[in-house]
């Protein structure tokens, strides 16, 4: 009997992108969940972070009324995550959806050298930034949890 569990082990790509996934489902954005985790280079787990609001910041139910209005508040997940540990610590970081160009600038300041994403954004320079900081920009689509609960809410 082989005790190798190396083909049933999940790989690094799929691990950090289902705990993305995971704490995607922990934000208040009724419209749009956005989740993040990061890795050490040792593959062991930094944190992971959401979009949502100031930490503690509790909002009145009419806030979520309207989407455009909301949206300049919203911290984004790539933001609440590097706010976890200091430039060089994370190696590897999973994204829902593609850093837009701001998150993208953020974690390449950060020291990370390989972004996992699910979900493209074409409004994003992040495959540019990407390239000229020598930053892996690898999509990753098939992971356990993108079978069972969608990010994307109907509204």
């Amino acid at each position: 009997m082989n005790n190798n569990s190396s083909s049933t082990r999940l790989p690094i790509p799929q691990y950090v992108m289902t705990l993305a996934h995971a704490a995607a489902l922990r934000s208040e954005d009724p419209y749009r969940k956005v989740g993040a985790a990061a890795l050490d280079a040792d593959n062991r787990v930094i944190g992971t972070a959401y979009n949502g609001l100031y930490p503690g910041f509790k909002a009145q139910d009419t806030f979520w009324a309207s989407r455009e209005e909301r949206q300049k508040y919203m911290l984004h997940a790539e933001i609440n995550l590097c706010s976890l540990f200091r430039r060089g610590e994370a190696k590897v970081v999973a994204c829902t959806t593609m850093p837009c160009t701001s998150c993208m600038q953020a974690l390449c300041a950060h020291g990370v050298k390989t972004i996992y994403y699910c979900e493209p954004y074409d409004k994003s320079e992040a495959p540019a930034i990407a390239s000229l900081y020598g930053v892996e920009l690898i999509q990753v689509t098939d992971y356990p949890l993108s079978r069972h609960f969608p990010l994307v809410l109907d509204s």
